[in-house]
């Protein structure tokens, strides 16, 4: 069976119930070879509310992208095990002790107050 297309992926709802902040409306699954493999790179921005979780997934790289972005490294329970704002491109950013990761638009991090410790809830759509 073929993977889905990005429009056919799993859309979820991320909330950080920590801090009572929704960090992305409209976030994308991306948990086979090919989704994680591709990511951002096809995208020209993220929009306020756009995300992409990659799982499993300990480290990323923001090579050939046109933007920056926001790291958020989660544990198995998606607690938030390390946050990196406004990684720009050409940069690596890793957290061995993660599970997977939430890429969300620049500034988005500082804008909820998202930090190491806050526990996020995923909702599918």
């Amino acid at each position: 069976m073929a993977s889905p297309s990005s429009e056919d992926a799993l859309q979820i709802r991320v909330w950080n119930q920590s801090r009572a902040t929704e960090l992305a409306a409209r976030a994308t699954l991306a948990d086979d070879s090919r989704t994680r493999r591709t990511g951002l790179l096809k995208h020209a921005r993220l929009e306020p509310g756009q995300g992409l979780w990659i799982t499993p997934c300990e480290a990323v790289h923001t090579f050939w992208m046109k933007f920056a972005i926001d790291v958020v490294f989660l544990d198995r329970r998606k607690r938030v095990r390390k946050v990196r704002a406004a990684v720009p491109p050409w940069r690596i950013s890793a957290c061995l002790t993660a599970h997977s990761v939430l890429e969300l638009p620049a500034g988005t991090a500082a804008t909820t107050g998202t930090q190491p410790g806050d526990q996020l809830v995923f909702e599918p759509l």
